[in-house]
């Protein structure tokens, strides 16, 4: 082989790896972007949210849905809207921000919320709410001294929402930790709106605390058989 051929072939293979490497740094560089301000992916690890969202739920969350403050300039290239009641969303726990919460707004700035024997009064009117479910027959009496956490779980307020806060519950209502537990959240602590199943599989209760090598294996090992092939690509509402 020439010395001519010998350096063209060595600025062909140069050129077509400098080509891979653009490409990957590129994608990367795409995958960091819509990662961090488009989409986030979440897992779904308990059952607050059932029958909406399952124990084993894969979400793609919309980071862009909403308004929280953005500047004028992002407003403009980028439309938003305001956060609505019965909007399901994305948060930052208020006691532990590096935890992410799922559950359904309730209740807006500026209202007065009061739950009277399970059902919600906004402003002293009940509203409806299609999505909520009730698996407790039984009904706490308010100030039950002798069992508080249920007792506010069945007849709680009234309380007025703050500016820039929400009141939020989970759609299992006899069994979620939300707002009735832990105060409001705050506008600056939403994240987004989850927007679609991406994939779903029969988790076992609690699996996201079992870290381990071993659990995690086991885990890996019941996507594909326990997964619920019906609940992919399902929009969240």
């Amino acid at each position: 082989m020439s010395e001519a051929k010998r350096k063209g072939k060595e600025k062909r293979t140069k050129s077509v790896f400098r080509e891979y490497f653009e490409l990957i740094a590129e994608t990367a560089v795409f995958v960091f972007f819509v990662m961090t301000f488009v989409v986030q992916a979440f897992q779904i690890p308990s059952a607050s949210m059932v029958p909406t969202l399952q124990i084993g739920d894969f979400l793609l969350v919309n980071k862009f849905v909403y308004d929280n403050g953005s500047p004028a300039l992002d407003k403009a290239l980028l439309p938003r809207r305001e956060i609505r009641r019965n909007d399901i969303i994305v948060f930052k726990y208020p006691e532990d921000l590096s935890k992410d919460y799922v559950k359904r707004v309730v209740g807006l700035p500026g209202e007065t919320l009061e739950i009277r024997n399970k059902q919600v009064y906004i402003d002293d009117r009940p509203i409806d709410e299609p999505a909520k479910r009730h698996t407790d027959p039984h009904t706490y009496a308010k100030n039950e001294m002798s069992d508080y956490g249920n007792s506010i779980r069945d007849n709680f307020g009234p309380v007025k929402v703050p500016a820039g806060q929400y009141f939020a519950m989970g759609d299992n209502r006899d069994d979620s930790a939300d707002s009735r537990y832990w105060g409001f959240v705050p506008a600056g602590n939403i994240k987004g709106r989850p927007w679609v199943i991406y994939f779903s599989y029969e988790a076992e209760p609690e699996a996201y605390k079992k870290t381990s090598v071993g659990e995690r294996l086991k885990k890996l090992a019941r996507f594909i058989p326990k997964a619920r092939w019906n609940r992919l690509l399902k929009l969240v509402k």
